[in-house]
This record gives C-alpha cells, sequence and structure tokens, in this order.
C-alpha cells in the first residue's frame, strides 16, 4: 500500500509539473524554430489545418492554440481598434521626403499595436483588428491622379516608395534577433492601382520595361532591404494570370528575391479568380491553384473548399503544410507561443497609447510633409498682429479632412480653424465661415444635438436599450434616455456588465428639424450602425409612416416629429456610434464674402477628403467615380467659393487638404500664396497654423505631379508608363514632382563626381548646400540621373538619391551620396536588366534638374555634372 501510495504521489507530482511547463515540443522555446513548427503542423489534422489558412483561425482547443484573427491595419496608425494616434496618411508623409521620419512614427505605431494587442488579450479578445499582423504598407505606384486609392502609397517613384517603403518595415517590425514587433505587410502585388470598379476584373499587361523598372523595384526594396514578413495580392490579373495564383510572379517573388515570409490574398480575390476572372471554374480548383503557387492565406472564405480541392485530387496535403509552415511561422516569431515574460514586446504598456510623446511626433510629421507651392510677395509667414483673420471653406473646420482612409480615431484632432484659433489667442477675431460643401451633395456632418431628439413621453433625448447580445433580441439587460447618440466607447463597452463584441444597442424616439429643408443623414458607427426615419404625411386624425432605410437625404418640415430608430451592434472591440446630418444651409458664399471683406487676411481652405476618394466607393458627385477622379480640377462649389473669396481682394492664402493632384491653375495664378497639407493627421491644424504665422518653415516636396488637365494624361485604364510622372510626362506639369518651397533660400555649389567610372563600382557625388536665406530650415536635397545614351527609351529623369538636412541661416553643409550601380540599369530591347556604357547626366538640389524648360523647375537651384561610365554591356540579376 506504501509503495501505490509513492507511485501515485509520483505520478500526480510528474503531471502537475508536466502541466506547468511545455506539454508538447512546439511549446519548449529552447527548441530550434523549425522544429517547433514541424511539431505543431504534424499533431494537425487535415481540417484543421485548413481552417488555418483562413484570416479568421479558430482555435484548437486540445493543443491550447488559442484563435488568431490575420487582419488588421495600421496605415498611418494603428485602424479600427479604438483610439490610436494619427499621423499623416501615406501620401502626405512621403511629401517629407524623410526616412528617418517614417521610421520613427511606424515605431510609434508598432508600440500603439503591440499595447492594443495585449490588452485585447488580456480581456479574453481574439478579433478582428486586435493582431499583430498588419496589412500595411500599400507601395503601389500612383501612375495616375485618378486612382482614388493612391493618397494610401507614397507616390509616382518606385525609388521614394522603396526607401519611405522600407524604413516603415523596419519601423513596425521591430530590431529584435529573435522576435518581430510586428508583420509589416506589402501589398498589392503586384501592378495595382485602379480603376477601383475593374479591380475584380481587369488584366493588367504592361512593357516588361514598366513592369521591371516601375512597378516592381519598389516591392523588392522592401524585400531585400527591408525584410517585409508578408505580401498581400492585388485583385486584378497580370498577363492573364491572377496575381493571387500568378506563377510568374510566385517566382520573382521567391525564386529571384528569395522572400521566406507568407502571402495573403486580398479580401475576396480568391473568389474572383472563378466568379470574375473566369480563370478557375469553382472556388475550389481557384484555392488548389492559389495555395500550389504560394498564397498561404485567405482573406475571404474560398480556402473552406479545399477540403473538396483534396478529395478531387487538386491539392495534397503536403501542399497545405508549405502553406501552413510559412503561417505558424509567423506567429512564432511573433512569440505568440511564448510566455510574455520571453517576448520583449509585450512588456509595452497600454498607456503608451495617445500618449504626449506620440502627439509630438503627429504634430513634426505633419509640419514636415507640408508643402508650399507658392509664396508670392513673401505674403507668409502672415503677421500675429492681425486684428481679423477669416478662416473660410469646406475643409476648414471638418475633422474628417485630417486623415485618408485606413485611419485610426484621434481622441483630440486639431481643424485648421482649432489650429489658427490655438495659434493667434483671443485677441485675433478669427471669422469662420464654410462657404460651401465640399461637393455637391456632399455637405458636412455633425452630430445630431439633444435639442432635437424626443422620447414617446415627450422628454428630450432616445429612448436607448441595451442588449448582451449583437442581435437586439430578448429583454434589454438596461434602457434608459441618451440625449444624443454620440459615443466612443474605445475598447471598453457602454456598461461593465456588457462584453466585448457581444452586445447591440437600440435607440428610438423621435426627430423635429429645426427649419424646412433637405436633411443629409450619415451614421458613423463601427462596427455597425443602421438607422430608419419614417416620413410623416400630415392630414387626418391618423398618419402614416414610411420607414426609410438609411436615407442619404430627406425633405423635412419644421417642427413636425419624424419617428427615428437607429441600431448599434458591437462584434468586436472598436466602439463608436454617431448619428449626425447635415441642416440645410442658406446663404453660405454670401456669409463666406461677408467674413472676408471684414477681415485682414483669408485662409482659404479646400480640397478633397476620404468621402470624395478611395477604397471602391460608391460616390455619385461630378468629377468622381466609384472612389476614383475622372476630373483632377477642385469640386465647382469650392471653385465658386474660391473665386468669389478672391475677388473681395483681400489677401488670401490657400490651404489644401486632398489625397491625390489638383488641376489648381486658376488658384496658382490668381491667389498668393498657396501651401498643400494633404491629409495631415490629428495635429494637422497645429502644424498648417505654425508654417502659415512663421513658427515652422515648410521644406516639403510633392511626391506626385500635379498636372493642369486630365486631358493631358493617357487613358486611365492604360498601364503603360509612357506619358505618366516626372519620369515620363513631357508636357509642362503645373506643379512638377520633388517641387516645394521655403522661406528661406538656399545655394548649391562644388558638385564633385567622377569624369568616368568603370561599369560596376558606384559612383560617389558630393555639393555643398548653404542656406543663404533669413530662416532657419530644412532642405530637401535630391539627387537625380539621365541616361543620355541609352539604347531603349529612357526616362527624362530618375530619381536615385535623397537627404533632407537642417541648416541654419548663414549656415552650409557637404552633403554626400552613393550611386549603386543598378540605379544605372535599364530593361533593354531584348528584355534583359543591364548596364550599358556611355553617358549619364547627375543633378543634385532642391528639386528636378533643368533638363526640360519649366518655370517651377528652375525656382530652386540645381547643380549638373555628368559622367562617363566604361566598359562592357553587364547583366544584373532583377
Amino acid at each position: 500500500m506504501k509503495q501505490l501510495t509513492t507511485i501515485l504521489f509520483l505520478f500526480l507530482s510528474f503531471n502537475f509539473c508536466f502541466s506547468q511547463s511545455e506539454k508538447y515540443p512546439f511549446q519548449n522555446t529552447e527548441l530550434p524554430e523549425d522544429e517547433r513548427v514541424n511539431d505543431l503542423i504534424n499533431r494537425l489534422t487535415v481540417d484543421e489545418k485548413i481552417a488555418q489558412l483562413l484570416y479568421q483561425s479558430p482555435a484548437i482547443e486540445r493543443l491550447g492554440i488559442p484563435a488568431y484573427n490575420w487582419w488588421n491595419e495600421s496605415l498611418h496608425g494603428v485602424a479600427r481598434a479604438g483610439y490610436a494616434t494619427v499621423f499623416p496618411q501615406s501620401i502626405t508623409i512621403a511629401a517629407s521626403w524623410d526616412d528617418e521620419l517614417v521610421a520613427e512614427v511606424a515605431n510609434v505605431i508598432s508600440d500603439e499595436a503591440r499595447a492594443k494587442h495585449h490588452e485585447y488579450l488580456r480581456r479574453g479578445q481574439h478579433d478582428i483588428y486586435q493582431g499583430l499582423t498588419f496589412w500595411s504598407p500599400n507601395i503601389n505606384i500612383f501612375r495616375d491622379p485618378r486612382w482614388g486609392r493612391g493618397h494610401e502609397t507614397y507616390g509616382e517613384d518606385p525609388y521614394l516608395t522603396g526607401v519611405l517603403g522600407t524604413e516603415y518595415v523596419k519601423g513596425l517590425q521591430g530590431n529584435n534577433a529573435k522576435y518581430l514587433k510586428v508583420v509589416a505587410t506589402a501589398k498589392h502585388f503586384a501592378v495595382h492601382s485602379g480603376p477601383e470598379p475593374l479591380r475584380h476584373e481587369f488584366d493588367v499587361a504592361p512593357s516588361q520595361r514598366d513592369l521591371w523598372e516601375t512597378y516592381l523595384p519598389a516591392f523588392r526594396t522592401l524585400v531585400k532591404d527591408g525584410n517585409v514578413y508578408s505580401i498581400m495580392t492585388a485583385y486584378n490579373r497580370i498577363y492573364g494570370e491572377a496575381a493571387s495564383a500568378s506563377n510568374s510572379l510566385y517566382s520573382i517573388l521567391r525564386d529571384k528575391w528569395g522572400f521566406n515570409g507568407y502571402v495573403v490574398s486580398d479580401c475576396g480575390a480568391i473568389a474572383d479568380m472563378w466568379k470574375t476572372h473566369h480563370v478557375a471554374k469553382d472556388a475550389a480548383e481557384a484555392s488548389a491553384m492559389a495555395v500550389k503557387e504560394g498564397c498561404d492565406l485567405n482573406c475571404g472564405n474560398s480556402y473552406e473548399k479545399l477540403t473538396d480541392a483534396l478529395q478531387d485530387g487538386l491539392i495534397t496535403e503536403a501542399d497545405l503544410d508549405v502553406a501552413l509552415h510559412r503561417l505558424m511561422r509567423a506567429r512564432f516569431k511573433l512569440g505568440m507561443f511564448d510566455s510574455d515574460e520571453k517576448v520583449p514586446y509585450a512588456k509595452i504598456p497600454f498607456s503608451v497609447n495617445n500618449n504626449p510623446k506620440h502627439k509630438v511626433l503627429a504634430l513634426k510629421a505633419a509640419q514636415k510633409s507640408i508643402v508650399l507651392l507658392k509664396n508670392e510677395n513673401a505674403i507668409l509667414p502672415l503677421s500675429k498682429n492681425l486684428k481679423n483673420i477669416a478662416v473660410i471653406g469646406p475643409n476648414a473646420d471638418n475633422i474628417q479632412s485630417l486623415w485618408g482612409n485606413y485611419n485610426g480615431m484621434p481622441k483630440n484632432p486639431v481643424t485648421v480653424l482649432e489650429g489658427i484659433k490655438n495659434k493667434v489667442g483671443a485677441q485675433v477675431n478669427v471669422h469662420f465661415e464654410e462657404g460651401a460643401p465640399l461637393a455637391k451633395g456632399i455637405p458636412t456632418m455633425e452630430v445630431i444635438p439633444s435639442a432635437y431628439f424626443s422620447t414617446e413621453d415627450g422628454k428630450q433625448g432616445l429612448t436607448s436599450a441595451y442588449y448582451n447580445s449583437t442581435e437586439w433580441k430578448g429583454a434589454p439587460l438596461f434602457t434608459r434616455v441618451d440625449q444624443a447618440v454620440n459615443f466612443q466607447w474605445d475598447i471598453d463597452t457602454p456598461d461593465s456588465r456588457l462584453k466585448i463584441g457581444n452586445y447591440s444597442v437600440r435607440w428610438s424616439g423621435y426627430i423635429t428639424p429645426p427649419k424646412s429643408g433637405t436633411y443629409y443623414f450619415s451614421d458613423w458607427g463601427k462596427p455597425f450602425m443602421a438607422f430608419t426615419i419614417s416620413d410623416t404625411i400630415k392630414g387626418g386624425g391618423t398618419h402614416e409612416h414610411h420607414a426609410v432605410i438609411n436615407p442619404k437625404n430627406m425633405y423635412l418640415e419644421e417642427g413636425e416629429k419624424y419617428k427615428i430608430e437607429i441600431r448599434y451592434n458591437n462584434y468586436y472591440g472598436d466602439a463608436t456610434a454617431k448619428m449626425m446630418w447635415s441642416i440645410p444651409t442658406e446663404n453660405q458664399l454670401e456669409k463666406a464674402v461677408l467674413a472676408a471683406n471684414k477681415s485682414d487676411v483669408v485662409v482659404l481652405a479646400l480640397g478633397l477628403n476620404e468621402r470624395l476618394e478611395g477604397e471602391e466607393m460608391k460616390v455619385e458627385v461630378e468629377g468622381f467615380a466609384d472612389g476614383d477622379r475622372t476630373s483632377l480640377n477642385l469640386p465647382k462649389k469650392q471653385v465658386e467659393l474660391m473665386k468669389e473669396v478672391v475677388a473681395t481682394g483681400k489677401p488670401v492664402v490657400l490651404v489644401l487638404l486632398n489625397g491625390s493632384a489638383l488641376s489648381i491653375n486658376w488658384a496658382s495664378e490668381n491667389i498668393p500664396a498657396i501651401i498643400s497639407a494633404g491629409y495631415p493627421g490629428q495635429e494637422g491644424g497645429n502644424a498648417i497654423a505654425n508654417v502659415l504665422f512663421g513658427d515652422y518653415n515648410p521644406a516639403g516636396r510633392l511626391p506626385v505631379t500635379y498636372y493642369k488637365s486630365v486631358d493631358d494624361l493617357p487613358p486611365f485604364e492604360d498601364y503603360n508608363m509612357d506619358g505618366r510622372t516626372y519620369k515620363y510626362f513631357k508636357k509642362e506639369p503645373l506643379y512638377p514632382f520633388g517641387y516645394g518651397l521655403s522661406y528661406t533660400k538656399f545655394k548649391y555649389s562644388n558638385l564633385e563626381i567622377p569624369l568616368e567610372i568603370k561599369i560596376n563600382e558606384p559612383i560617389k557625388v558630393s555639393v555643398q548646400v548653404a542656406n543663404e536665406g533669413d530662416f532657419d530650415g530644412d532642405e530637401v536635397v535630391q539627387l537625380y540621373v539621365r541616361d543620355e545614351e541609352g539604347s531603349t527609351p529612357r526616362p527624362i529623369c530618375e530619381l536615385v538619391g535623397f537627404k533632407r538636412i537642417h541648416l541654419k541661416k548663414g549656415a552650409r553643409q557637404k552633403v554626400e551620396f552613393t550611386i549603386q550601380p543598378r540605379e544605372l540599369a535599364m530593361i533593354n530591347k531584348d528584355d534583359k536588366f543591364v548596364i550599358e556604357p556611355g553617358w549619364f547626366s547627375i543633378s543634385v538640389g532642391g528639386s528636378q534638374p533643368n533638363f526640360t524648360e519649366n518655370k517651377h523647375i528652375n525656382s530652386t537651384n540645381t547643380v549638373i555634372g555628368r559622367v562617363e561610365i566604361k566598359g562592357k554591356t553587364t547583366e544584373l540579376e532583377f
């Protein structure tokens, strides 16, 4: 009996100790990574393996593997996951031409990402937008300003895109030898930049020269230099193959470049293969094709049909294992199967979100990204002793115009109007008028005030019912009267008894308009929000009610009560619920002119925002279609406002908030000062005010060409580069790529380059830059080359280097560059990537070189020299 007791004690002790440590080899952190991955995979059933190839990967409870959702976003701040620091949109921070700044911003984004992820885990959450795998950056080339998603990119140049994208990836993924901070995803591979309505069916076939010299270099740079760990495929076909199952693309990615991370499809792209591209007969065949070629993860549900593909012999279990190995290796590198004590990034506290240092960086990034386009007679900077300032325009007090799409939610965003008020204080009279809507049918929205709501029993506000389920079923957990629908619960819930991702709310009552006219409505809710308004027909003792579901606009009569019901549910953590409207406006233009007339200067805030340009949108406005643009002009209502304000004779400063190039020809000729602030993020208003009043000297440069008209461009659907971007556009632009002014003046001298060099040697270049003006300031030194003797059509010039430097007035600095041989390479007539001998012109300056006549290019000094490359034509491996 004693012996039996001893055995039992040892058995229990063994099991206790075993349960307190690793149960399986894949949980042993001392084992090599591949051995851990293989052990885990070998323990999975076929069905479990298939389920793990879907972006919503379920838990495997018998192995202690938690559920994981691979979908998260962080384009310019952690998106859709509660309050976050919101930095300038990608195209905007690209205007900083500051790779160190991009790395700094990305590092902060990944800090907040890690902090949010671990806070969600502590709350038992494993949903969408809560993980560590981020589907950013977008490094497609912004080849045509009509593309609505272009503001997600770093612009039109492959070199600039590659450098900035690489720094973003490094900042996101961290520098730990064992663990990834988060996973960055370069998208969309490849040759993808609109039109949005055609993206699910489009087949692109650019020339080999354009493929290798324009569309692929940035991806190569992020893979080879940035070690990006994930790639997202595009929706389109390329040369007839669906991008998600393109043998030629995967061969480039894995065989030529040595990419060893995982590939994820864009959402629904596998379904497109059989539904719209018709390259497969059904989901099973499409899924098998994609997995076998190298698409490891499916955003969508097509991979559920891999079970059928296995049964039909279209794929093998070994094929599944290859994809699964790549995915699980990523999760191991993120430390998902290790204790938090072993993963340094797990220790980042949740309090890091929105901390004061991040706010300061957001301001710094916004300031560095502002481009001064015109400053006639040095109207800027403005005096702080002005008595009256008019701030006019639909973008003046519009927080949606501070960011582009894929944005996070800032806690205290600062509009242009607020920034100017912060700057000048109470001693200056600031007169604000909107003057015009963003575009016809796109008015500025505001939260509906409580005064216009009433309950069934006549109280102010709406009756609200809160349910502990997502479907508004059964008895509510509690009811109350909410004064308005204006909630940002962040990652919390409205009540401690409600669980994240599993509650819903219904508000009901009446809305009484303050005046008769057409009202526009918008529900701004995440994850889901919808509303109905019943149109009341007067007459007799009985009213009929016709419910209108999510009306874009309705004609309402003053004093009449209209029944309203608003529904919200939360099936993942981020929680926002706002019911908004636009009240009918009268005499907007006249009021704006009156405000201008009584002011010393007018700040006119115009441009675009995410309601006009973006991803596959339903927009019915002249000049815009499905998120893309059909015109490069400002919307007509804004042009009308601009001309009437200028006609007052008051000094006008035009501030553009925009994500793509604008044909502001009239403004360029008639307005003395113009700045482009892009989509500047949460501190945009303060940054703009600092530039306007001289507390920051602007130094941004355009990352895209501003064309005079859409008529100067080839058809949008044509993916060949001839006639596009600064490299191939032979007409005169309005403002060229790389252009931007300063409050000070820089001079370039003492260009040093070799007279000749061997064909495979790097070229050392140096130049002296002096600040000869009256302000301290930054300068963006740009290095361009021009192939004077190439055997195939060569670009007008190409960017091959840049550095942003700071010089105090009177100071000078020697700036050095090294041009690597591959920067001089080209696709020849045999479609080989080669360096050819011959003469190359080299330019260093604050703008594009004077290779073509252009009044704007000459506005900043440049120095130009020539070098002869000697030797035999040499082929390089792309």
